[in-house]
């Protein structure tokens, strides 16, 4: 295992125990984040999302797998099961990431998941029907632009 797999199960280890702290330290003054619901956090952003994350989830259980190296990257595989707080709802999410690196540390972090699969199971009946559409996505990024922000606060 090279360091930056090792970086990446030391993330994920800091992740299963909610400790948005010494998941923040694993990034890069300049790191990038990119999902579907936060589509470009940039520098300390990156942590800070990390670190709300982990502060709200009460019942969160993350399960990564299949984490390798390949080339100068590290790709894997991620299992969310937590209660989307919203609504109560229970969500299973499955995503896929990459990670690239820059000094030892954490630069790109792409994860990539189905949108329309989240929303049906965190939403309901309303995701269900109508996750696909730009609309659902849009208000939820909004949401959780909203909540990080005040979460900065």
């Amino acid at each position: 295992m090279n360091n930056n797999q090792q970086l990446i199960e030391t993330f994920y280890t800091a992740f299963q125990k909610r400790d948005g702290k010494t998941m923040t330290a694993c990034y890069h003054p300049e790191a990038q984040f990119s999902d579907a619901v936060f589509t470009d956090l940039r520098g300390q952003d990156v942590g800070r999302m990390w670190r709300m994350l982990c502060a709200g989830a009460t019942d969160l259980r993350v399960e990564p797998s299949a984490i390798q190296t390949q080339g100068d990257k590290v790709t894997g595989h991620w299992d969310a099961y937590y209660t989307f707080s919203l609504t109560g709802k229970a969500v299973h999410n499955s995503i896929d990431c990459t990670f690239e690196f820059k000094d030892e540390l954490i630069h790109r972090h792409h994860d990539e998941f189905s949108f329309y699969r989240w929303a049906g199971q965190a939403l309901g009946l309303g995701g269900k029907l109508l996750g696909w559409t730009p609309i659902v996505r849009g208000r939820v990024r909004k949401m959780a632009a909203s909540n990080l922000a005040k979460f900065i606060g």
